[in-house]
């Protein structure tokens, strides 16, 4: 019993191996048979296409060969010690290279132009936003140096006041003009300068001398500014913080003249903010985008900041479109304002509104909150064609209105 064990076993073990040698034997066959068929693909290929002789592949040294020689060109020179010349025998081909190029079989045509011209292209990138050059403006004189005897001292600086000879600062500063002109008369202000230095470096390069610029009380080197704007010819106005809409959510600083301040504390933040730097023609109801709505419906509040601006020689511009105007000082109101959204088109359409209400009344106002790259590139492409539209670009001392009502009429 325990001899017949092992037999039984190497009999088992012997027949799986005949089974595996079997299965062996069927794969390598059938392996074999499919190689000689070749792959699908090809075997497609070769039924369906005509029969085609055998084209060698021309190897990188031989492929100017298949291009018959220009007339031009003359065989190499031989050695005089050679035999003639026989017909020379087919090259033996180079090695292949990764990079070399195959020709196509005569049946498969390089594609062509047309064929090209099928395949949708990709879709061209948007153009670019490249900043406008700045054209040659015409050069203003300069504007003159601040004068002592239209200055005073105040609690926080130099205060503007009317000279003993009747000189304001609104005649003393004014750029330069001529007043003859009776072409309809555009000016616009831009506000914030000084804020943003490279803004205002931009502004200040580009921007005609004609534009009037009102830089911010809040600017970190407010009196460097204007000093580099009076050596342009360019007039300048302080921003005048005062209470906006929304206020205060909507916050214009902490010297705005505000509602809910005594008549006292206005007036100390009036002087802290005229005292910035001196030598500008007058003051403009904005600081950052804000414009002093409710401020300005504070009626008697209101009529007292314009008299004192008045009484110092000093014009002032109500930054609201559409009101009447101040009523007590030398200014006037805006009729538009530029950057509302500040975008390239609305920009542009608002520059073609003021066009038309200056044809129509003799002269407008534009209003920018900030010298944006946008609203920079879109003032000075549109100021480059004023003069063939037949309008003049205006500082805005030209612009200005006298007071209906004046202290010698309440008076009266």
């Amino acid at each position: 019993m325990a001899e017949g064990l092992p037999r039984r076993v190497f009999a088992g073990w012997r027949g799986l191996g005949v089974f595996w040698v079997l299965v062996l034997l069927l794969l390598g066959g059938g392996a074999l048979w499919l190689d000689q068929l070749g792959p699908p693909e090809q075997r497609q290929t070769l039924a369906e296409a005509p029969t085609i002789p055998d084209a060698p592949v021309t190897p990188p040294a031989m492929a100017e060969s298949a291009i018959p020689p220009a007339p031009a060109a003359t065989p190499a020179p031989v050695a005089e010690t050679q035999a003639p010349p026989a017909p020379a025998p087919e090259p033996t081909p180079a090695p292949a290279q990764a990079t070399a190029p195959v020709p196509a079989a005569p049946d498969q045509p390089a594609p062509t132009a047309e064929a090209s011209a099928q395949t949708p292209a990709a879709p061209a990138p948007p153009p670019l936003d490249v900043p406008v050059a700045a054209p040659d403006f015409p050069a203003a004189r300069p504007i003159a140096a601040p004068d002592p005897a239209l200055l005073e001292q105040g609690r926080f600086g130099a205060l503007p006041r009317v000279g003993a000879d009747g000189r304001t600062s609104i005649r003393a500063y004014a750029g330069q003009f001529d007043r003859q002109d009776t072409r309809p008369r555009v000016g616009i202000i831009v506000a914030d300068i000084g804020i943003s230095n490279a803004q205002t470096e931009d502004a200040i390069r580009r921007l005609p001398p004609a534009v009037t610029f009102a830089i911010s009380p809040y600017a970190p080197r407010a009196a460097q500014v204007a000093e580099r704007l009076r050596a342009k010819g360019a007039e300048t106005l302080i921003g005048l913080p005062l209470e906006p809409a929304g206020y205060p959510l909507n916050d214009p600083g902490n010297r705005a003249l505000l509602t809910g301040r005594s008549a006292p504390e206005n007036m100390a933040n009036l002087e802290w903010v005229l005292s910035r730097f001196p030598g500008y023609v007058g003051t403009i109801g904005v600081v950052g985008g804000m414009r002093g709505e409710r401020f300005a419906a504070m009626e008697q509040s209101y009529l007292a900041l314009q008299e004192s601006l008045r009484n110092r020689g000093l014009l002032f511009v109500d930054a609201r479109p559409g009101v009447a105007g101040p009523a007590r000082a030398w200014g006037r109101a805006v009729d538009v304002i530029l950057d509302e959204p500040a975008t390239r088109t609305e920009i542009e359409r608002r520059l073609g509104e003021l066009e038309t209400i200056a044809k129509a009344r003799g002269s407008a106002l534009g209003l920018a909150h900030a010298a944006t790259p946008v609203v920079v590139d879109r003032l000075v492409a549109w100021a480059a064609g004023l003069e063939r539209r037949g309008i003049v670009l205006a500082p805005i001392s030209v612009l200005i209105r006298r007071p209906p009502e004046t202290a010698e009429t309440r008076t009266q």
